[in-house]
Order: C-alpha cells, then structure tokens, then sequence
C-alpha cells in the first residue's frame, strides 16, 4: 500500500518507519524543511530507542522517505494518515485542532482517486465528522473515507507497542476503507493481534477513554502512597497485592511524583471538556486531572522537609528531568513544577538527564546542568531521584556519599530499598514507604 504520512512528530515518525517495516510504501511529511534535511541525513528529531535503526534500514530499502512538499505523496496514496500535534489549547483546555484541519483542506485540494484519511492524531469524539465535511464542502466529487486508527504507543517502547500492539482500533463507517485498512494492517495477523472495528466516534472515545483510565490508575495509586505514609504501610506491597488481581493488574500502579508527558495531562484535559460540553461530566477524571496537578507542585516540599524545612542556600541535585525514562520528551513533566519551585525558596539546582538536557535548557532557567550524575551530585545538600533512569538505579553510592555534602537523598520514584539506604549512612526519604 501506499501511505502518505502527515506530521513528523513521534507518532508520525514512528507510525511511518514502522508502516515502513511492514512492507508499504511510505512518505512522511512535515512542513518544517530543517527536521526534513535531518532526517534525510539521518538525524532523529526525537530520542526514541532503536528508530534511528529502523529509519535507515527502510531508507536504504527504498520503502521510506521524507518530503517537505505533500502533493505527490497525497495524490498517489491509498491512505492518507493525519498525525500532527492536537495541543491543549489556551485559555479552555481543548484539544486545538487547526493543524488537523488544516491538513484535511490540503487533502481535499490533492488527493487523487478513492483515498482513506485516517486521523492518527489524538483527537475528540465528533473530529472525524467535521473532517468529511471539511473535504466534502471542497470536493464534491471526491471519492473518500475518514477513517479513525488511534495510536497507543509509550514513549521509550514505541516501535515493540506499533509492532506487537495489545489491539488496534479502527473506527470506519465505509467497507471499502475497511478492506484498505486490514490491508495495512495484515501484517500483525501473523501475530494474531485483535483488530477493533468499531464506528467512527466510538473509536475516537476509545484513546481519550483508555489515556484517563490509566491515568486515573496512577493518580489512586499515588493516593494510596500518602495513606501508607501516614499509617505506616508500604505501598509498593499494597501495589503488588492489588495488582495481583487479574480484574485490577500490576501496570501503572507506580507511586511517584504525577504523571506526565505528551498524552496524559492533554488527553484527560481535552475529555473533560469533551464531556462537559456534551452534557455528561466525567467527575472522576476531573479529580485525577485537580490531584495530579496539585502532587506535581508538592513535590519540591518533599526535598524542603528532608534538608529540615530549610532550602534558601541549599544545592539540590536533581537526577533526571523527562517525564519518563528512554525518552528526551520533557511535556509536563514533574520537573518543570519541582524545578522552579526549589529554585524560588533559594536553593541552587544542578541537574543531570540522559536525554533531556538539551530541550530541559529552554524550559528551565536558573538550574546548572552537569554533564553527568556524579558531577550533578558533587557539593550537594541533597539528591533528588526524579526520573527512573536505570543508570541512576545503580549508582555507586559510596562516591555518591563521598561528593555530597550531606548524605540525603529523596527518592521520588522509589529506586533503592530503604533499609539498604539507612545501612549505608543515608538519610533516606521516598514515596508510600515508611
């Protein structure tokens, strides 16, 4: 099949070099000709494990390209895949969605014969429909489908998630787009993987529904964290003992500092004011929205109450700055609120990410970035864990101790055993654990 890829963000770019990998032919394209030239020299916009790899084996293999000019791709392809950015928009919290209907006009003017639009981005229940009536008002006598395919992918295990994914979900209203999309889709039958096809709207309600559940997972589980804390449980076990039941499961029942990233705060955002607008608020996501937003911004109180309640002249080491590890994806990450916050009471920040350093620079004035963990560390009141980095589950905590001023260490992921921290001469502080 031929595959026209709109949007060379990590969806699109991923979704394209997979697509890619699975045999079709396909052109991505961005309107921004500087990550168009890096990518034709192969240069990642984006910190993804194992893509670069991929990209240049399906370059070489004639399967892959980038274009900065869609038309020749629009015309000649079977789908059109729309994968641009759907920000939160100002003011509202609504999913903005200029850029998709944007790229739903240039379609309209190009596409050439019956072709599948399929909306990658994430967008709300209804988007789809105001796509075909943006292509339809300007070609009447087009052949066409929008169809609905929403991605699921974690940053970090992207290309495994597109490859073996637990489902796909395809939201179609026409079988001649249904037979285009098992089509593109075929090569997972190998693998035997469930294909949902399901109406237009329901798919759409199906990535924002999925997105507020597992953050509404982590949200209770951070909950339960502060109750263990105050009696004196351990919510690692509690998080095991729960998620040992198959109804509940084991994943996104991590205590830490909140959630974050590219989906999660924008997703569950955008369904609130979906639900709002139709009539039928979604109170429980509401509240996982209110307390993720409030633990993010409480986190800086954590270090504050380990150095004694006392941060103006303090240096806090800060290991790990992505709202996630195997990513340098930086979008509401907790960070951005712990950061400034230790800043403002007086401390000195210096800070150190695998990935991250190069977009955390424009995000975060006044924190000292260092060139690795130990040079974050060296002259420190306290350590911070704030990413999951594996390198920075082991450490050598003997130089650790050594470099630091005092032995103090809050760990807001939950890295090290605290028992093990205290026998080596730390004063130790982490999530749900007394």
């Amino acid at each position: 099949m031929r595959i026209a890829m709109i949007g060379t963000g990590y969806v699109g770019l991923v979704s394209g070099a997979c697509f890619a990998d699975f045999g079709h032919t396909v052109v991505c394209v961005d309107k921004d000709a500087g990550k168009i030239e890096r990518l034709n020299r192969g240069e990642m916009p984006i910190y993804e494990p194992g893509l670069d790899d991929l990209v240049a084996a399906n370059v070489r293999d004639g399967r892959l390209s980038f274009a900065v000019d869609g038309a020749e791709a629009i015309r000649s392809a079977d789908a059109v895949f729309i994968a641009v950015g759907t920000p939160s928009r100002r003011g509202d919290g609504h999913a903005d969605l200029s850029f998709v209907y944007a790229v739903a006009e240039e379609v309209a003017e190009l596409m050439d014969g019956f072709t599948v639009v399929v909306t990658k981005s994430t967008v709300p229940v209804g988007t789809g429909d105001e796509i075909e009536r943006i292509i339809r008002e300007r070609r009447p006598d087009a052949q066409f489908a929008v169809v609905s395919n929403p991605e699921f992918l974690r940053e970090g295990a992207a290309i495994g998630d597109f490859k073996r994914p637990d489902r796909v979900v395809v939201g179609v209203e026409n079988d001649q787009a249904r037979g285009v999309m098992a089509e593109i889709y075929r090569p997972l039958n190998l693998n035997e993987t469930p294909i949902l096809f399901t109406g237009r709207r329901t798919s759409e309600l199906i990535k924002y529904a999925a997105n507020a559940f597992l953050a509404l997972k982590i949200t209770f589980i951070n909950e339960m964290a502060d109750l263990c804390e105050k009696v004196g449980a351990d919510v690692q076990q509690v998080a095991r003992g729960i998620g040992l039941d198959n109804r509940i499961g084991s994943k996104f029942l991590h205590a830490g500092p909140g959630y974050g990233g590219s989906c999660f705060p924008k997703d569950t955002l955008a369904l609130v004011r979906t639900a709002t607008d139709a009539g039928s608020p979604v109170r429980l996501v509401e509240t996982t929205v209110a307390v993720n937003d409030a633990r993010k911004k409480a986190m800086a109180g954590r270090v504050q109450a380990a150095l004694g309640g006392e941060l103006k002249g303090k240096t806090v080491a800060l290991l790990g700055l992505t709202f996630k590890p195997n990513t340098d994806d930086m979008r509401d990450a907790p960070s951005l609120d712990v950061a400034p916050a230790l800043l403002a009471a007086g401390a000195t920040v210096q800070a150190f990410d695998p990935e991250g350093m190069h977009e955390a620079s424009k995000l975060l004035d006044g924190v000292v970035f260092k060139d690795g963990p130990y040079e974050a560390v060296d002259g420190a009141d306290v350590v911070v864990i704030l990413t999951e980095w594996d390198q920075f589950r082991a450490l050598d905590l003997d130089r650790v101790k050594r470099l630091v001023k005092s032995p103090v260490m809050v760990d807001l992921r939950n890295v090290y055993k605290p028992d093990d921290m205290r026998a080596r001469g730390f004063r130790y502080s982490s999530i749900g654990r007394s």
